[in-house]
């Protein structure tokens, strides 16, 4: 395999969240989601409070990270939801998933955020994030939602 590069996406990338939307179920076994709009994926890519990475090999993304700066109205004032990550089926095991996840930390130590949490939803996800130092906090039983 071709060595791998990890950058933080920003505007002009707007393409390559189009190429991890059309090859989803590759990266995350989900079915493929609508792109973003042009505008819209600018705007994403542009918003600060977005956190967006991709790993790539031969100038094709092989995985991606994404998380959120959030206020908070106690303790810290910003910590980082780690919202979702990605890599493709063949390039697993193989350091990418890491590699993001130490760009997602060294943000953090830039910006002085202390704070991250994600929700793991399958054991193997769980057993990847305690991997990169992650704790179990609290037992999570269900999410709502509601469309308005």
């Amino acid at each position: 395999m071709p060595p791998f590069t990890v950058r933080r996406l920003g505007s002009g990338d707007e393409q390559a969240l189009a190429l991890v939307a059309h090859d989803e179920t590759d990266f995350t076994g989900e079915e493929p989601s609508p792109p973003l709009t042009p505008k819209a994926a600018r705007a994403y890519l542009s918003d600060p409070a977005v956190w967006h990475w991709h790993a790539e090999a031969d100038g094709q993304p092989i995985g991606f990270l994404m998380a959120y700066v959030q206020r908070q109205r106690h303790g810290d004032a910003q910590h980082v939801m780690f919202y979702e990550i990605g890599v493709r089926e063949l390039w697993r095991r193989r350091g990418v998933g890491r590699a993001l996840v130490a760009a997602l930390h060294e943000q953090m130590r830039v910006e002085k955020i202390t704070e991250v949490w994600v929700l793991a939803d399958n054991p193997e996800a769980q057993a990847f994030y305690e991997n990169c130092g992650y704790a179990v906090d609290e037992l999570q039983g269900v999410m709502l939602s509601r469309e308005a």
